[in-house]
């Protein structure tokens, strides 16, 4: 079982079975949840059925890899989720991804502090020499949370995001190890 991280502001841990459903109401109980507007809102939420969104939701690795989503909790409260996806394996190309679900976790810096925890587990964790993020230019709060923990804006795709009908760009940002080790 892969450990508790804790920081300042909040813990991050295992997803446990009794955590599913919460999930499940923060991203598919209510119709335009408030998060999706901000978590890559040009990507239609596709409605998952309790069951199969249990089955798809928590992966567990088939080799040594870390759990590659765990969940965020402040003063005890399930507020988002966190993770990590190969881009590419076998060069150890890796992105994270973060969702706080509930709005009244944002701009408190529960954010930056998950993101940190979870950039220092997976340093700690795996082979990496960069750990990246992609987001887009709507996107202020995670562009700050990554740029507090010292990633780096590597790329910049202009207008190839359209939301509500207005053009943004999609950002790329990553941190080196030897950065993230000064």
């Amino acid at each position: 079982m892969t450990k508790m991280l804790t920081g300042n502001k909040v813990t991050i841990r295992p997803i446990l079975d009794d955590d599913l459903k919460q999930i499940w109401d923060y991203i598919y109980g209510t119709k335009n949840p408030e998060w999706k507007k901000w978590d890559a809102p040009y990507f239609p939420l596709d409605f998952k059925e309790f069951e199969v969104f249990k089955k798809d939701f928590v992966k567990h690795p088939d080799n040594d890899d870390p759990v590659s989503r765990m969940v965020i909790e402040a003063s005890g409260k399930l507020i988002g989720t966190i993770g990590y996806y190969w881009e590419h394996r076998e060069s150890n190309w890796l992105e994270v991804g973060i969702v706080i679900y509930d709005p009244q976790y944002w701009n408190g810096g529960y954010g930056t502090d998950a993101l940190t925890l979870w950039v220092q587990h997976l340093f700690a964790s795996l082979p990496l020499v960069r750990v990246g993020l992609t987001t887009w230019s709507g996107n202020k709060r995670m562009m700050s949370a990554a740029e507090k923990i010292g990633m780096k804006l590597e790329a910049r795709l202009r207008k190839c995001r359209l939301y509500d009908g207005e053009y943004y760009d999609s950002i790329r940002m990553g941190i080196l190890r030897e950065e993230w080790e000064e």
